[in-house]
């Protein structure tokens, strides 16, 4: 009996102790969490000011911005949101992959104008800009969703089974056109957008073109009419005279607007390395075929009828009035606009004369 009642104070000792050992890590631990929880939210902190979080709460409560729909989202919000940044969840990467963009501190009033300035675009064909979080290294931008993947993968990827008819590629066209004539002219410091391509246009349920991806964009001083800047674009849409030059302006946009216009009526990529060494561009493709009169083995046939030739030829004239070589010879881009509205215009009408008869 006594034997027993040893062995039951022995595991009620052991017991205790164990208890006692699991409540000092359970404490140590709550406190590691509770340090960990201060650490990253003074880091938090430290990048909010560093990205310019301060200068951009009084700039948005200042005259004029007051009423700007714009949010700031914490870091916390963007994991939820993002499923802790889940690679699933990447709609779409720059040539250099996933686009980031770390603030110069002697860059952070510039950055934060130019946030503020993308946010008051209001263009029913360019993506809304939401809000921003600054509580990463890296700020991030908040865009509204556009649910139907890029204009790429209607005409080469994913969705390419489901052709486009050519009164919605010139649809398109004239909306991705306007969007950009938008940017250069009517918004309240002209942008340029300077990365036009196909994956940077998103397409809403309804086929609706909308222009994303600004993480490249520059604004133009009011007193200045071009920029020399680091040359950034994709191979492919990149404008030569830019490239060449390191010169920016409105005309760049153009250039890439036009490769993505002959990229509509072919069907085929801007940069395609199966086709020969001086085709391989499209541009030169293109110029080619219309200099040659070989322009119908260029066009997508799944467009081509015996009614619509001219509007492709005319289409195809304005693609490449936009590839010019010489900045100063391509047209503006509301012309381009114009232009391009009144085909898609006449290609109705005419449509709707050949229903009726």
């Amino acid at each position: 009996m006594s034997c027993k009642r040893k062995d039951f104070g022995w595991a009620t000792i052991l017991l205790g102790t164990t208890i006692g050992f699991l409540s000092i890590l359970l404490v140590i631990s709550c406190v590691q969490q509770r340090r960990k929880q201060e650490k990253n939210t003074e880091l938090r902190q430290q990048f909010f000011t560093q990205n310019g979080g301060g200068m951009l709460i009084h700039r948005l409560s200042g005259a004029g911005l007051s009423n700007v729909d714009f949010k700031i989202f914490t870091e916390e919000a963007m994991k939820e949101a993002s499923n802790g940044y889940d690679e699933s969840n990447i709609l779409g990467q720059g040539g250099q992959g996933t686009k980031s963009r770390l603030v110069d501190r002697s860059q952070m009033a510039q950055f934060i104008n130019e946030v503020l300035v993308l946010s008051q675009i209001n263009h029913s064909n360019a993506v809304k800009l939401l809000g921003c979080c600054l509580e990463t290294e890296v700020p991030l931008l908040v865009y509204e969703s556009v649910t139907n993947g890029t204009l790429s993968d209607q005409l080469h990827g994913s969705m390419s089974d489901s052709s486009l008819t050519l009164e919605q590629r010139l649809r398109i066209a004239v909306e991705i056109a306007g969007s950009l004539a938008y940017l250069h002219s009517s918004a309240s410091i002209p942008i340029i957008h300077r990365d036009v391509k196909t994956t940077n246009i998103l397409l809403d349920e309804n086929l609706t073109a909308k222009v994303a991806d600004f993480g490249a964009s520059r604004l133009i001083p009011m007193d200045k009419d071009q920029l020399i800047n680091m040359v950034k674009g994709t191979v492919g849409y990149l404008d030569p005279e830019y490239y060449n030059t390191g010169l920016l302006n409105e005309k760049s946009d153009v250039y890439s607007f036009g490769v993505v216009l002959m990229e509509l009526l072919s069907g085929q990529k801007a940069l395609c390395f199966e086709r020969s060494q001086q085709s391989k561009h499209l541009g030169s493709y293109f110029a080619s075929a219309m200099k040659e009169n070989r322009l119908h083995e260029v066009i997508d046939e799944k467009v081509i009828n015996e009614n619509n030739w001219r509007e492709i030829e005319e289409a195809a004239r304005v693609a490449m009035e936009c590839t010019r070589v010489t900045g100063e010879e391509r047209p503006l881009m509301k012309e381009v606009a114009a232009k391009l509205e009144g085909l898609r215009v006449a290609r109705i009408m005419l449509k709707s004369k050949l229903d009726l008869g």
